[in-house]
């Protein structure tokens, strides 16, 4: 490796191995790479590529039981084996980190300015009171309002986005020369994620530091980096200028990822790439490549060795892979080597009967469509208490505030916003199957409200799933898969014959193979995890699935694969989907009609053509312009719309319309327009009365719908001043 004479940062040959009970885990595999002052390098892969660890290592954080060798030289000095009072004098000086998870990261008891003071007094010369004014300015510096007063605010009392910034405002409060970011921004809204992706720009502009960002999310990579690593089983298999590895990768991995993100302005009915297959486990060695049982360019000579990183016909770039010039010769994308699986031919899907037998089930057509789930002026309020001993009501949280919804059977409906909005609490509400605080809930023509007997309740139960955000947690892990699938059925009455016919076809309708029914969660990985959760949330055959951040917690593979899952099952089942998230690229892609909600109110609806290319509401315009987009050039030549402030508290939200206090675009008003916003609510009016537009089902389907008469979509705003 040849380490430039201004590298900040040169890690030549880094090896990682873990003890465990399987034996040694190799979670880095001869790792070089090199880092410039002001130069930004993004390290990317999957989960167990080794990302972490590099980052833990370069900073000397690696646990107990660790064995490292190689070298990691920061400004020509080696601190690889030195001791924990060498490496704390340049921990938080020359380099600094800034984890993924800052309420564990924060010492809970130390107020934030506390910490930020005992940051700088550890490095610095300074009294306190001089410590003191640099926290404040630093505070102030990533965008904390108030920042005198939020001195003395403990970690609980910020928001996840505010505890970022507080985050990033210690990194750099030593003005370090270099800044490691683990995952900076993956727990965060896509609102917060730009003020905070922003404020980190910000920082490094101010200190000149060099930056190197730990991500699997390539949208912020493209805005972000200058450089990037593509590490898969603990080595990078690829490196190159930013712009060269998304225009032409020349590793089959790499390939595989760029065709699995989804994107804001993707085309109507575009198919995500997937790449099958799992990573090896970190204690698993082979003599080949560790990517050839998932590559489909795979040869013998890639299962008997493992490629060295070499030049590619790319200025500045290099590829572990003996077929990369075979790539760039015959110009290979992930359409070519990654295309989308074919649904499977299976037999009719089935449903449990009263009596427990199985019957099959119509798949409806557009024809056929109907309303299965209809709320009316929906409110979900809750009381707001204080006090242990002698509990009073201080006050209501107003959770959801008179929103009307409706979900057609064969469609998504994607309810969308910042955390905090009400979108868990309406699908909470829904799935409760009881009366909200006002309004109605309408499931396959059945007011919620009117249920009175177990055996009613339980009937309409099984027409309305769930899959869950968090597969682990979801899933028991005392039970193997075949007893987690069984479990619905066993509460439905399904008798022992009928059931186990049905696990074999909920087994074959997720694509898992049955050798996994005997199998722990533990033993799964994320994306086979899922796939049970859906295979039990579809067990009773239900019409609706509400699915809470379903693909959130997965790796970008992974999550194309489970998109692409749930749109086959759509199309086979006619299943309606009530898509609850806050990831837009992603319902760019699954849904066919959006709502937008702020505050517990819905301020935008339309089906995604319309509110992805004319979104009128200032609020929908500010989340889809804080989703990055997969292109470094026009990630960096375009501006984003930055909302300022944090959400208000649902307890005491504004008067007048909920936005008005945040919205960008509320200074170009006059004073009697700004007077209206901040006194009179808005009310959802229809801004283009014009019948269906292409959904996300493709232009014939939108024609069959359209002729129909059903999904004649409408595109309504609740803005005085929409666009």
């Amino acid at each position: 490796m040849q380490v430039s004479d201004d590298a900040v940062l040169a890690v030549d040959g880094l090896h990682v191995r873990y003890r465990s009970e399987s034996g040694p885990v190799h979670a880095l595999r001869g790792v070089s790479l090199s880092l410039r002052q002001g130069e930004s390098l993004a390290i990317v892969g999957e989960s167990g590529a080794g990302k972490s660890a590099l980052a833990l290592a370069i900073m000397g954080l690696l646990p107990a039981g660790a064995h490292a060798r190689g070298r990691v030289m920061v400004h020509g000095d080696d601190m690889l084996g030195q001791d924990d009072e060498t490496q704390s004098r340049v921990r938080g000086r020359s380099m600094a980190m800034i984890f993924q998870d800052p309420l564990s990261a924060m010492t809970p008891v130390y107020t934030v300015g506390q910490q930020i003071v005992e940051a700088i007094l550890a490095h610095q010369a300074i009294d306190r009171s001089s410590a003191r004014r640099r926290a404040v300015e630093l505070l102030d510096l990533v965008g904390i309002a108030e920042p005198d007063r939020r001195f003395d605010a403990y970690p609980h009392e910020f928001s996840g986005g505010m505890r970022q910034r507080a985050m990033i405002a210690m990194a750099v409060a030593n003005d370090p020369a270099m800044i490691i970011a683990d995952e900076p921004t993956t727990a965060l809204d896509v609102t917060v994620q730009a003020q905070v992706l922003d404020v980190l720009q910000r920082a490094q502009r101010e200190t000149g530091a060099a930056l190197l960002l730990i991500t699997h999310d390539l949208g912020v990579v493209a805005g972000m980096a200058d450089r990037v690593g593509v590490m898969y089983a603990g080595r990078i298999v690829e490196e190159a200028a930013v712009d060269t590895l998304f225009q032409q990768p020349r590793m089959p991995y790499s390939i595989g990822l760029l065709g699995c993100i989804p994107s804001v302005d993707s085309p109507v009915g575009h198919t995500l790439a997937s790449v099958d297959g799992m990573p090896p486990a970190p204690n698993e060695r082979s003599s080949g490549c560790p990517f050839a049982p998932r590559c489909p360019l795979a040869t013998n000579r890639c299962c008997e060795s493992e490629p060295d990183l070499i030049s590619t016909d790319q200025p500045s770039q290099r590829a572990a892979c003996f077929e990369s010039r075979a790539i760039a010769a015959r110009a290979l994308t992930h359409r070519d080597l990654f295309a989308a699986p074919v649904p499977m031919d299976l037999p009719p899907a089935s449903q449990p009967c009263e009596e427990g037998a199985l019957a099959e089930r119509d798949v409806l057509s557009p024809e056929s469509r109907r309303t299965v789930l209809q709320l009316t002026d929906m409110v979900k309020h809750h009381p707001l208490y204080a006090g242990a001993l002698f509990r009073r009501r201080i006050g209501t949280v107003h959770a959801v505030d008179g929103i009307d919804l409706e979900l057609q059977s064969g469609e998504t409906l994607a309810l969308v916003g910042e955390s905090g909005c009400g979108k868990s609490t309406t699908a909470h509400a829904i799935l409760d199957l009881a009366a909200p605080t006002r309004g109605s809930i309408v499931v396959h023509g059945t007011d919620v409200s009117t249920i009175g007997s177990r055996a009613e309740r339980l009937a309409l139960r099984r027409r309305l799933q769930i899959v869950f955000q968090d597969p682990v947690a979801a899933l028991d892990p005392r039970m193997p898969v075949a007893d987690l699938i069984a479990e619905p059925l066993n509460a439905f009455g399904v008798d022992k014959t009928a059931r186990a016919a049905r696990i074999d076809e909920l087994m074959a309708l997720v694509e898992l193979d049955h050798r996994y029914l005997e199998s722990y969660p533990r033993q799964l990985s994320g994306g086979q995890r899922q796939r049970v959760g859906i295979a039990r949330a579809l067990a009773a055959s239900p019409d609706i699935l509400v699915l809470d951040e379903p693909v959130s917690a997965l790796d970008v593979s992974v999550r194309a694969s489970i998109i692409n899952l749930l749109d086959s099952l759509q199309a086979r089942l006619g299943l309606a989907y009530l898509f609850v998230g806050h990831d837009l690229a992603i319902v760019r892609h699954v849904a066919d009609r959006v709502a937008v909600m702020y505050l517990g109110k819905i301020v935008e609806t339309g089906d995604v053509a319309s509110i992805f290319d004319r979104a009128a509401h200032p609020y929908t315009q500010a989340l889809l312009s804080a989703v990055p987009l997969p292109d470094p050039a026009r990630e960096r030549a375009r501006t984003r719309i930055l909302l300022g402030g944090e959400l208000p508290d649902p307890a005491a939200p504004p008067s007048g319309c909920r936005f008005h206090a945040r919205c960008p675009k509320r200074p170009t008003l006059d004073v009697a327009q700004q007077a209206r916003c901040a006194d009179e609510p808005p009310r959802l009016g229809e801004i283009e009365p014009v019948p269906l537009t292409a959904s996300a089902r493709g232009e014939a389907a939108s024609v069959a719908d359209a002729s129909a008469g059903n999904f004649l979509y409408r595109h309504t705003v609740a803005c005085h001043f929409p666009d």
